[in-house]
């Protein structure tokens, strides 16, 4: 691909000669964004109400797995800073995950359109703008919306999400991991959530009942909570998003022939009304990578960069649990390659232990019409290094498209505050046209793999079909013939010897396992299948 003035390869000077003539203050804060190494282009300097061109605000390809937060006020431009980033790591070869919860994110595929504003943006900069459309999939949870359908089974889900979702108390979301764990033992599939009703129905009955006597058994009351929330969450339609076949996030990795990464764009407009799930969701896809990623200290560049907008979503009414694992998941994902940017309003959205990991800043307009406006207000100043600018004016005074940034530099350090005029994306900004996306989506090499919803044999059949046993390792006499009589010699596999279940009869003919399914769970409880596809 072309060298690009937007993207340049080359290293940089230190500081233009013209940029020297800056006044002193502009020029120290201007040396500290004269990076030698690849750098994505955000804008220029803002100073004392001028836009200075020759001082650029730039941040380092390298730093771009240190994590990050982008903030502000609706309508202040949030979303065109995701499509300006995004189009410059998939330039430089880097995947990138787009939640798309407004629908206007899909014209990242399409050339963008010069018209006055975009010319005098680029003007202002000192940016060569170029209309540039991108590489991109487009998906949508469980199929609902214009998309390829990512689904998760509830097994791979895990109890800790899955209990966010639910609404769940910390006890309740203890038996929930117990519920998790039996099945797990006893090779009982959760594909989708009539399994799981199906599981806490058998544990709370006579013939269940002992199965969890000896770790601490399952109440009645818990189970009844359990069964209504998920009633509760049915209703919602969420019976969409589980099943198989099952999402493989390592898709989020992938390159275009051209050397470009591909941009993920979930679309989540036709799902907006049920925020809590979508925000879960997104969690889910991270933690399923952190779970099926090597280890791979400091890069050059990152492997994937991942943008959680609505984050403040993910936090609402969290358990401890839960927000540990976000906390630890942020923290080591970083040595996986993997960027994670939270899209949020103001930085009191994110949880302490979670925004000191957050290295690269770019915090839009925040408005002060109330006094919890104010209070939001002070405390995003406090989150900032000290600097030359008087913050409180600056940041309710900033214009749409304008922002106030601070990164790490190449070693480490965050750089000075820089109030930002911000470049403009490349790219088409705003929706595909509904032709073209259906015509995208259709003509992707994963529609097929992921288009058709598959219902196979799991917990319920078996359960369904062994009512009147006595236990789960009575199944086996309740199972279909052909299962028992395959003309081979029968032998117990390892698992079976450790577990006891006959269940691992009918696991042999499971797509994931000849020996049934091992089970790993990461810190969100989520699981690994053997023989996921690693990139």
């Amino acid at each position: 691909m072309p060298d690009r003035e937007t993207i340049p390869s080359a290293p940089a000077p230190e500081v233009s000669e013209r940029a020297a003539a800056l006044p002193q203050d502009a020029l120290r804060i201007a040396s500290g964004y004269a990076f030698t190494g690849p750098a994505l282009h955000l804008g220029a300097l803002l100073w004392d109400g001028q836009c200075l061109p020759d001082a650029q605000i730039r941040v380092p390809l390298a730093m771009l797995n240190r994590h990050g937060l982008v903030a502000g006020a609706t309508g202040t431009g949030k979303t065109k800073t995701l499509q300006l980033i995004a189009e410059q790591l998939s330039a430089q070869g880097v995947p990138v995950f787009l939640a798309d919860v407004k629908g206007d994110l899909s014209g990242i595929a399409a050339p963008g359109r010069q018209d006055a504003r975009v010319e005098g943006r680029a003007a202002d900069v000192h940016q060569s703008w170029t209309a540039t459309g991108f590489p991109a999939e487009y998906y949508a949870l469980g199929g609902i919306g214009r998309g390829i359908p990512v689904r998760a089974t509830v097994t791979g889900f895990g109890p800790v999400l899955l209990s966010k979702v639910l609404r769940l108390n910390r006890t309740q979301e203890q038996s929930l991991a117990l519920i998790f764990h039996y099945a797990d033992s006893k090779g009982l599939e959760l594909i989708d959530l009539k399994d799981l009703r199906a599981v806490v129905t058998f544990l709370t009955s006579d013939e269940g009942r002992p199965e969890l006597k000896t770790i601490g058994g399952l109440s009645a009351a818990t189970a009844g909570v359990i069964l209504r929330s998920l009633t509760a969450f049915e209703a919602q339609g969420a019976s969409d998003f589980f099943g198989e076949p099952e999402f493989d996030t390592s898709e989020l990795l992938r390159t275009g022939d051209d050397g470009r990464g591909t941009v993920s764009v979930l679309e989540l407009s036709a799902v907006q009304d049920r925020p809590q799930l979508f925000s879960t969701f997104l969690m889910w896809l991270l933690a399923d990578l952190f779970h099926d990623l090597p280890e791979l200290g400091d890069v050059d560049k990152p492997r994937l960069v991942f943008f959680l907008d609505e984050a403040h979503l993910l936090f609402d009414d969290a358990s401890e649990a839960f927000l540990e694992s976000i906390t630890q998941t942020v923290r080591l994902i970083r040595s996986k390659g993997v960027g994670v940017f939270f899209v949020t309003q103001t930085p009191k959205d994110v949880p302490a232990d979670v925004l000191a990991q957050l290295g690269n800043r770019v915090q839009h307009a925040l408005r002060a019409f109330t006094p919890d406006d104010q209070k939001a207000l002070n405390a995003t100043v406090k989150t900032f290094p000290k600097s030359p600018y008087d913050l409180e004016e600056v940041l309710t005074n900033l214009g749409t498209g304008e922002a106030v940034v601070t990164v790490l530099s190449e070693k480490g350090a965050p750089t000075p505050v820089a109030a930002t005029r911000l470049r403009a994306p490349e790219s088409l900004m705003g929706p595909l046209g509904q032709d073209a996306l259906e015509r995208a989506v259709a003509e992707s090499p994963l529609y097929e793999r992921y288009a058709q919803a598959v219902d196979r044999e799991s917990a319920y059949e078996r359960l369904e079909r062994g009512r009147g046993a006595k236990g789960p390792d009575e199944m086996r006499d309740a199972a279909p013939r052909e299962s028992r009589e395959s003309g081979a010699e029968e032998r117990p596999s390892a698992v079976e010897q450790v577990v006891g279940s006959g269940v691992f009869q009918s696991l042999a003919r499971s797509v994931w396992t000849q020996i049934g399914r091992e089970i790993t769970r990461s810190l969100f409880g989520t699981a690994r299948r053997p023989g996921r596809r690693r990139r």
